[in-house]
């Protein structure tokens, strides 16, 4: 299946920073945007430059980063790397997507007011979309999505799934998400919105990318914390009150929900940082123990590389 490939340069919002997001994306016959089963998002930690090592370079780019994961992934879903909109020299500040963070990028608490993370994604995915189809395969996103999908109907159509991946401080991310998720279901539930099922009004963007906080999600179907690690606490979800509601989210709903910890001695192993190791296994048990009243719903696994 082909694929475009590159980079663009997108804002949140009118003037704002901009974020570097790399993109592989699947092309259909007609060399127009595919609607993908599944976007999967990958945020990055920090810099590392001037190692000497080409290996640990090409690692570092996140157009690289992007057909690997293209690569790991099935062949109808489109990979997005996401660097943070703001380094304080070498330090990944995501201010806009978490605001607790400190000036090098370490959060105080991951607080769901707002829904900055799923509010930040939703424009991210648009905009990125957005400058892909003008720039770079000369229509726009509206004309991609009719010409390839003239036959849809609201009735038949289901919203790609969206996987949330975290390197390293990329992790900051993946927990403010995750707290935005377990309050949003909790307060949906309480008013009675139907969660289990997707937003109705579908615009030719929503074909391929969700646009909108109650996009965003419900149709996040996997979270994957990939050698995540902080110099201070907060690596990891460790509240018991937030998982908690997100089990309750996979009864409600009857969806399938799957966490995937992965980690190298880099992080978990650290002598000079035993809090990382802590945290893990404390949301580990956690999610375990939710896992338990589920119905197989939550998934859960753990993954040591490099041992």
């Amino acid at each position: 299946m082909d694929r475009w490939t590159g980079v663009v340069h997108v804002p949140l919002s009118r003037g704002g920073s901009l974020f570097r997001v790399a993109a592989s994306l699947v092309l259909s016959p007609a060399k127009t945007l595919a609607v993908p089963r599944a976007n999967a998002i990958l945020f990055t930690g920090d810099r590392v430059r001037g190692t000497g090592d080409p290996a640990i370079e090409r690692l570092s780019d996140a157009a690289h980063i992007a057909g690997v994961l293209a690569g790991k992934l099935s062949g109808e879903t489109n990979a997005w790397v996401v660097d943070a909109a703001c380094f304080t020299g070498p330090f990944a500040v995501y201010r806009e997507l978490v605001p607790s963070v400190d000036a090098a990028g370490h959060p105080k608490g991951y607080n769901p007011t707002g829904f900055p993370a799923a509010a930040g994604i939703a424009n991210i995915l648009a905009h990125g979309i957005a400058e892909i189809q003008n720039k770079f395969l000369g229509c726009s996103a509206k004309e991609s999505a009719v010409n390839q999908h003239r036959s849809t109907t609201l009735s038949s159509y289901c919203p790609p799934r969206t996987i949330i991946l975290g390197f390293s401080k990329g992790g900051v991310v993946v927990n403010q998400l995750m707290a935005e998720l377990s309050f949003w279901a909790s307060e949906s539930m309480k008013n009675l919105f139907d969660v289990s099922q997707p937003n109705p009004s579908h615009s030719s963007h929503n074909l391929l990318v969700p646009t909108s906080i109650s996009d965003v999600l419900p149709s996040v179907s996997e979270f994957h914390y990939v050698d995540v690690g902080l110099n201070c606490a907060g690596a990891y979800i460790t509240d018991q009150a937030v998982i908690k509601k997100i089990g309750d989210y996979v009864l409600h709903t009857g969806r399938n929900l799957r966490f995937v910890l992965h980690g190298t001695p880099r992080q978990w192993s650290d002598p000079n940082r035993l809090w990382i190791c802590k945290e893990k296994d404390i949301m580990l048990q956690l999610l375990r123990d939710e896992a338990q009243r589920c119905d197989g719903r939550l998934l859960i696994s753990e993954k040591m590389y490099f041992d």
